[in-house]
């Protein structure tokens, strides 16, 4: 038996490809929301071209969902105006959206750049301050206030997931600790559509339950799932894995480098 109607935003992207094609069949119908046109739509998907910058087209485009999948916007480093129309503004459509139509739950895509800041020696919770290592980060912080913000004020249930390392295989030094694998992935997704409706605002880190990671695990009354994945397991193929890292060094790695946000800022 399906679990109902979802919506997916950026529903052909990496992410949203994935989580697709393992939960179309634990759900009635999944609407597939992106930019591009999807041409391989199952029987029991329906896919509809939408910008995130339209509300229009967005309250439109969620019509007849029980639940939405916020995964559309952009996904790095960009030029602050164009990562504030497609994710903070497009998250407040999809937010909006879901209030005026009756939508019961809003799970958003955050980021765990919100934190990059913190030093890789720290356990890093949702409830220690923001530090952004970039200004997609700093976004990502402004679609977690949003969310908070339609939580508080008009009662949506909102789950951020803070979304690691999204990756079939952790590939670099960092992702020994920030690796989320694809099940894992999807189980994140699944229990953050399927919490209860009691929950009413929850932001955890989306991460794999990797040896070395500098994120805090939800807890069981938070969100109901339990990584999986170790990154520990590819460690023979990660170049200068035996490297100890110094711990006062910087979660986000080389993003919280001044030049990777400074190719995007024009004087």
């Amino acid at each position: 038996m399906g679990l109902g109607t979802v919506a997916i935003t950026g529903s052909a992207g990496n992410i949203g490809s994935v989580v697709r094609a393992a939960l179309r069949d634990e759900f009635q119908r999944l609407i597939l929301l992106d930019r591009v046109p999807i041409r391989d739509a199952a029987a029991n998907e329906e896919a509809r071209v939408v910008d995130l910058r339209d509300p229009v087209a967005v309250e439109e485009g969620l019509s007849g969902a029980d639940a939405v999948l916020h995964l559309g916007g952009l996904p790095d480093e960009s030029p602050l105006a164009e990562l504030l129309a497609a994710n903070v503004l497009g998250t407040h459509h999809v937010l909006e959206a879901a209030r005026r139509l009756g939508i019961g739950r809003v799970v958003l895509a955050g980021s765990n750049r919100v934190t990059g800041f913190h030093p890789v020696s720290r356990l890093t919770g949702a409830a220690d301050p923001v530090r952004p290592d970039g200004l997609y980060g700093v976004s990502k912080v402004a679609v977690e206030a949003l969310g908070r913000l339609y939580s508080d004020k008009f009662g949506l249930s909102v789950v951020c997931l803070r979304i690691g390392s999204f990756e079939e295989a952790p590939t670099e030094r960092r992702h020994l600790a920030t690796w989320l694998s694809h099940r894992d992935a999807v189980g994140f997704v699944r229990a953050a559509l399927t919490a209860p409706p009691a929950t009413r605002f929850a932001t955890v880190y989306a991460v794999s339950a990797n040896s070395r990671r500098f994120w805090e695990l939800p807890e069981p009354a938070t969100l109901k799932y339990t990584p999986l994945d170790d990154a520990e397991t590819y460690v023979d193929r990660i170049p200068g894995a035996e490297l100890h890292l110094d711990p006062e060094s910087p979660q986000a790695g080389p993003y919280a480098e001044p030049e990777f946000t400074l190719r995007h800022i024009s004087h």
